[in-house]
């Protein structure tokens, strides 16, 4: 049985998301043609206290804000953002 190929991406941490995940960055595998929002799974499966932020959390591909379904591409560089606060 044949494996599905796999990409490589790097996965950047913001704001107070370093702080939980304990690092600025980490490399993940993805099958090819995964999508954004499948991505962001392994992420919280990896670093589940970013799970409960995971309906607000900002998401960019590159220099891009995306969506869940989004389809990324080996070596894309995906940065995690919190939601935005203020007043």
């Amino acid at each position: 049985m044949q494996s599905k190929p796999h990409m490589k991406l790097n996965v950047r941490f913001w704001s107070y998301f370093a702080d939980v995940t304990g690092c600025r960055e980490t490399a993940i595998e993805a099958e090819a043609g995964s999508t954004l929002g499948q991505l962001h799974d392994l992420v919280c499966k990896q670093f589940p206290k970013l799970a409960d932020a995971r309906k607000s959390t900002l998401k960019v591909v590159g220099v891009d804000y995306q969506d869940d379904d989004f389809v990324l591409s080996d070596r894309d560089e995906v940065s995690l953002f919190p939601p935005v606060q203020g007043g």
